[in-house]
């Protein structure tokens, strides 16, 4: 007796869907980390002199007690 054809589905990560899936998410995770990283690294409030930090565009005298810190 002969066995009809079975078809046999591959696991999950084999097939192409569920990486395509994944991959829109799994970008857009990657780009908003790359965003924060950039934004507190390249445009983190600097001190412009000492003892006035600038944020934003406001520019702010720190106060005796900050500064020693």
């Amino acid at each position: 007796m002969n066995m009809p054809n079975q078809y046999t589905s591959k696991p999950w990560f084999k097939q192409l869907w569920p990486w395509l899936l994944i991959s829109g998410p799994a970008v857009a995770a990657i780009g908003c980390i790359i965003t924060i990283y950039l934004a507190f690294t390249l445009y983190a409030d600097k001190p412009v002199r000492d003892g006035v930090v600038k944020r934003g565009l406001k520019v702010e005298q720190v106060k005796v007690e900050q500064v020693s810190k």
